[in-house]
């Protein structure tokens, strides 16, 4: 299947969030009026640390995920790159999309300068883990959320 990989647009704000919504959290976390969507998508799209992918099939949104640049004094002042909202449409994941995406972000992070690729998910995603420990990551640190 071909997907290529291109920085979203406004008007993809709404398959974005179709996607985010697509699984059994965030159906009950991606509730907010798209308005409020866009308006943080204008945000994220001002900030020059900050890209948000999309991959697409025949014209429609498939995949996507944000990447976000972070510089930092540790690590020998080095700049890591965070991966957020990683997602396949549902029927199509275990097709290879997924790999390609990890892929790309690599790709992207590398180009900017960043020499750690992160993320975090939920625990609960344990399919999810094995699939990013055979891209490569390492599960190396235990990481704590606080909502505010």
């Amino acid at each position: 299947m071909k997907v290529t990989f291109r920085e979203a647009r406004r008007e993809d704000v709404a398959d974005i969030i179709r996607l985010l919504a697509d699984d059994m959290l965030g159906r009950v976390r991606e509730v907010a009026e798209l308005a409020h969507y866009e308006a943080v998508f204008d945000v994220i799209s001002d900030d020059a640390n900050n890209t948000v992918v999309v991959g697409v099939h025949e014209g429609t949104v498939v995949a996507c995920y944000q990447l976000t640049l972070i510089p930092g004094l540790s690590l020998s002042a080095s700049t890591r790159a965070q991966i957020e909202g990683v997602r396949v449409e549902a029927n199509l994941r275990g097709s290879g999309i997924g790999a390609r995406l990890i892929a790309d972000a690599e790709t992207r992070a590398r180009k900017s300068g960043a020499t750690l690729l992160q993320l975090t998910m939920n625990k609960t995603r344990d399919a999810t883990h094995r699939f990013y420990e055979a891209q490569g990551f390492v599960p190396s640190h235990i990481g704590f959320k606080k909502q505010i």
